[in-house]
Protein backbone atom coordinates (compact mmCIF):
# COMPACT_ATOMS: atom_id res chain seq x y z
CA UNK A 1 0.00 0.00 0.00
CA UNK A 2 1.41 3.37 -0.97
CA UNK A 3 2.37 5.60 1.98
CA UNK A 4 0.07 8.53 2.57
CA UNK A 5 1.60 11.75 1.34
CA UNK A 6 2.26 14.18 4.20
CA UNK A 7 2.86 17.94 3.99
CA UNK A 8 6.48 19.01 3.82
CA UNK A 9 7.54 20.80 7.00
CA UNK A 10 9.42 24.04 6.42
CA UNK A 11 11.24 26.78 8.31
CA UNK A 12 11.81 30.11 6.53
CA UNK A 13 14.86 32.16 7.51
CA UNK A 14 15.33 35.84 6.65
CA UNK A 15 16.00 39.04 8.60
CA UNK A 16 12.94 40.88 7.24
CA UNK A 17 9.49 40.08 8.63
CA UNK A 18 7.61 41.18 5.52
CA UNK A 19 9.79 38.92 3.32
CA UNK A 20 9.21 35.95 5.60
CA UNK A 21 5.46 36.61 5.75
CA UNK A 22 5.17 36.84 1.98
CA UNK A 23 7.10 33.63 1.30
CA UNK A 24 5.24 31.86 4.09
CA UNK A 25 1.86 32.84 2.67
CA UNK A 26 2.39 31.66 -0.88
CA UNK A 27 4.08 28.40 0.17
CA UNK A 28 1.30 27.66 2.66
CA UNK A 29 -1.11 28.05 -0.26
CA UNK A 30 0.85 25.25 -1.97
CA UNK A 31 0.17 22.81 0.89
CA UNK A 32 3.42 23.20 2.81
CA UNK A 33 3.38 23.32 6.61
CA UNK A 34 5.34 26.46 7.53
CA UNK A 35 6.36 25.49 11.06
CA UNK A 36 8.81 28.25 11.93
CA UNK A 37 9.84 31.62 10.56
CA UNK A 38 12.49 34.00 11.76
CA UNK A 39 15.69 35.92 11.41
CA UNK A 40 19.05 34.39 10.54
CA UNK A 41 19.48 32.25 13.66
CA UNK A 42 19.41 28.50 14.31
CA UNK A 43 16.10 26.77 13.62
CA UNK A 44 14.65 25.10 16.72
CA UNK A 45 11.70 23.15 15.26
CA UNK A 46 11.59 19.69 13.72
CA UNK A 47 11.38 20.46 10.00
CA UNK A 48 12.33 18.81 6.72
CA UNK A 49 13.77 21.89 5.02
CA UNK A 50 15.14 25.28 6.04
CA UNK A 51 14.50 27.78 3.23
CA UNK A 52 17.06 30.57 3.49
CA UNK A 53 15.85 33.71 1.73
CA UNK A 54 18.87 35.89 0.92
CA UNK A 55 17.06 39.25 0.66
CA UNK A 56 19.55 41.98 1.68
CA UNK A 57 21.98 39.54 3.22
CA UNK A 58 25.52 40.88 3.43
CA UNK A 59 28.18 38.34 2.48
CA UNK A 60 30.58 37.59 5.33
CA UNK A 61 28.39 38.78 8.21
CA UNK A 62 28.13 35.52 10.10
CA UNK A 63 25.89 33.72 7.60
CA UNK A 64 26.69 30.02 8.00
CA UNK A 65 24.31 27.52 6.42
CA UNK A 66 25.29 24.86 8.94
CA UNK A 67 24.21 27.09 11.81
CA UNK A 68 20.60 27.25 10.62
CA UNK A 69 19.89 23.68 11.77
CA UNK A 70 20.23 22.66 15.41
CA UNK A 71 19.90 18.99 16.50
CA UNK A 72 18.10 18.18 13.25
CA UNK A 73 18.72 16.52 9.90
CA UNK A 74 16.82 19.27 8.08
CA UNK A 75 18.22 20.35 4.73
CA UNK A 76 19.06 23.96 3.85
CA UNK A 77 17.88 25.39 0.53
CA UNK A 78 18.87 28.88 -0.61
CA UNK A 79 16.13 31.05 -2.19
CA UNK A 80 17.55 34.06 -4.00
CA UNK A 81 17.44 36.63 -6.79
CA UNK A 82 21.22 36.40 -7.00
CA UNK A 83 22.07 33.69 -9.52
CA UNK A 84 25.81 34.30 -9.73
CA UNK A 85 27.38 30.85 -10.38
CA UNK A 86 30.13 31.40 -7.79
CA UNK A 87 27.58 32.07 -5.05
CA UNK A 88 25.59 29.00 -6.03
CA UNK A 89 28.69 26.81 -5.91
CA UNK A 90 29.78 28.28 -2.57
CA UNK A 91 26.35 27.58 -1.09
CA UNK A 92 26.46 23.95 -2.23
CA UNK A 93 30.05 23.59 -1.00
CA UNK A 94 28.91 24.94 2.40
CA UNK A 95 26.25 22.25 2.69
CA UNK A 96 23.14 23.66 1.00
CA UNK A 97 21.04 20.96 -0.66
CA UNK A 98 19.45 23.32 -3.13
CA UNK A 99 19.57 26.78 -4.69
CA UNK A 100 16.30 28.13 -6.09
CA UNK A 101 15.66 31.29 -8.08
CA UNK A 102 12.89 33.64 -7.03
CA UNK A 103 11.57 33.64 -10.58
CA UNK A 104 10.21 30.12 -9.96
CA UNK A 105 6.50 29.61 -9.35
CA UNK A 106 5.03 28.15 -6.16
CA UNK A 107 4.43 24.69 -7.69
CA UNK A 108 7.97 24.65 -9.10
CA UNK A 109 9.39 25.43 -5.65
CA UNK A 110 7.28 22.73 -4.00
CA UNK A 111 8.43 20.15 -6.58
CA UNK A 112 12.07 21.18 -6.06
CA UNK A 113 11.79 20.92 -2.27
CA UNK A 114 10.25 17.46 -2.56
CA UNK A 115 13.25 16.38 -4.68
CA UNK A 116 15.62 17.77 -2.03
CA UNK A 117 13.90 15.79 0.71
CA UNK A 118 14.24 12.64 -1.42
CA UNK A 119 18.01 13.15 -1.40
CA UNK A 120 18.77 15.19 -4.52
CA UNK A 121 20.82 18.36 -4.73
CA UNK A 122 18.59 20.70 -6.74
CA UNK A 123 19.80 23.85 -8.48
CA UNK A 124 17.13 25.75 -10.41
CA UNK A 125 18.45 29.13 -11.46
CA UNK A 126 15.48 29.86 -13.70
CA UNK A 127 15.69 32.71 -16.18
CA UNK A 128 18.00 35.68 -15.71
CA UNK A 129 16.99 37.79 -12.72
CA UNK A 130 14.79 40.59 -14.02
CA UNK A 131 13.41 42.20 -10.85
CA UNK A 132 9.93 41.56 -12.14
CA UNK A 133 7.08 41.16 -9.69
CA UNK A 134 6.76 37.67 -8.30
CA UNK A 135 5.46 35.59 -5.44
CA UNK A 136 6.10 36.73 -1.90
CA UNK A 137 6.67 40.23 -0.63
CA UNK A 138 9.45 42.62 0.20
CA UNK A 139 9.87 45.94 2.01
CA UNK A 140 8.88 48.89 -0.16
CA UNK A 141 6.66 46.92 -2.54
CA UNK A 142 3.71 49.16 -1.66
CA UNK A 143 5.85 52.16 -2.72
CA UNK A 144 6.43 50.55 -6.11
CA UNK A 145 9.95 49.26 -5.50
CA UNK A 146 11.00 46.19 -7.47
CA UNK A 147 12.74 43.41 -5.52
CA UNK A 148 16.18 44.56 -6.67
CA UNK A 149 15.44 48.23 -5.89
CA UNK A 150 14.21 47.19 -2.45
CA UNK A 151 17.32 45.14 -1.82
CA UNK A 152 19.54 48.08 -2.76
CA UNK A 153 17.63 50.37 -0.39
CA UNK A 154 17.94 47.74 2.35
CA UNK A 155 21.70 47.55 1.86
CA UNK A 156 21.94 51.36 1.86
CA UNK A 157 19.98 51.36 5.13
CA UNK A 158 22.56 48.91 6.52
CA UNK A 159 25.31 51.41 5.66
CA UNK A 160 26.86 49.84 2.56
CA UNK A 161 28.48 51.99 -0.12
CA UNK A 162 27.68 51.67 -3.82
CA UNK A 163 30.89 49.70 -4.32
CA UNK A 164 30.03 47.32 -1.47
CA UNK A 165 26.51 46.81 -2.82
CA UNK A 166 27.89 46.08 -6.27
CA UNK A 167 30.32 43.51 -4.86
CA UNK A 168 27.65 41.85 -2.74
CA UNK A 169 25.06 41.68 -5.53
CA UNK A 170 27.51 40.95 -8.36
CA UNK A 171 26.34 44.06 -10.21
CA UNK A 172 28.33 46.85 -11.80
CA UNK A 173 28.50 50.12 -9.88
CA UNK A 174 26.65 51.81 -12.76
CA UNK A 175 23.82 49.26 -12.47
CA UNK A 176 23.63 49.90 -8.72
CA UNK A 177 23.42 53.63 -9.42
CA UNK A 178 20.59 53.00 -11.89
CA UNK A 179 18.64 51.06 -9.24
CA UNK A 180 19.31 53.85 -6.73
CA UNK A 181 18.05 56.57 -9.08
CA UNK A 182 14.85 54.72 -9.89
CA UNK A 183 14.27 53.80 -6.23
CA UNK A 184 14.86 57.36 -5.05
CA UNK A 185 12.27 58.64 -7.54
CA UNK A 186 9.71 56.15 -6.24
CA UNK A 187 10.24 56.91 -2.55
CA UNK A 188 10.62 60.67 -3.02
CA UNK A 189 14.17 61.25 -1.78
CA UNK A 190 17.24 62.81 -3.36
CA UNK A 191 20.07 62.08 -0.90
CA UNK A 192 21.51 58.97 0.74
CA UNK A 193 20.79 60.25 4.25
CA UNK A 194 17.14 60.71 3.28
CA UNK A 195 17.05 57.18 1.83
CA UNK A 196 18.47 55.74 5.07
CA UNK A 197 15.86 57.58 7.13
CA UNK A 198 13.10 56.41 4.78
CA UNK A 199 14.41 52.86 5.07
CA UNK A 200 14.45 52.94 8.86
CA UNK A 201 10.86 54.21 8.88
CA UNK A 202 9.61 51.68 6.33
CA UNK A 203 10.80 48.29 7.51
CA UNK A 204 14.28 48.12 5.98
CA UNK A 205 16.15 47.49 9.21
CA UNK A 206 16.86 43.80 9.93
CA UNK A 207 14.92 42.39 12.87
CA UNK A 208 15.19 39.33 15.10
CA UNK A 209 11.57 38.19 15.25
CA UNK A 210 11.00 34.43 15.44
CA UNK A 211 7.59 32.76 15.15
CA UNK A 212 6.80 29.10 15.76
CA UNK A 213 3.39 27.59 14.99
CA UNK A 214 2.39 25.81 18.24
CA UNK A 215 0.09 23.47 16.33
CA UNK A 216 2.93 22.26 14.10
CA UNK A 217 6.04 22.41 16.26
CA UNK A 218 5.85 18.70 17.14
CA UNK A 219 5.92 16.27 14.22
CA UNK A 220 2.89 13.95 14.24
CA UNK A 221 3.41 12.30 10.84
CA UNK A 222 6.21 10.56 8.93
CA UNK A 223 8.62 12.57 6.87
CA UNK A 224 7.60 13.54 3.35
CA UNK A 225 7.74 10.17 1.51
CA UNK A 226 9.28 9.56 -1.90
CA UNK A 227 6.87 9.66 -4.83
Amino acid sequence: MEAEKRPLRLAIVDDYAVVVAGVSAFLADEGIDVVETGASTAVISDVDVVLFDTFAQVEGRGVDLKDFVRDSDAMVVVYSWNLEPRLIQEAIDDGARGYLSKVLTGPQIVAALARVVRGEIVILAGSEESSRDGDGDWPGRSAGLSPREAEVIALITQGLSNQQIAARAFLSVNTVKTYIRSAYQKIGVTRRSQAVLWGVRNGFEPDTLRTVDPDLVLRTSPRFPPT
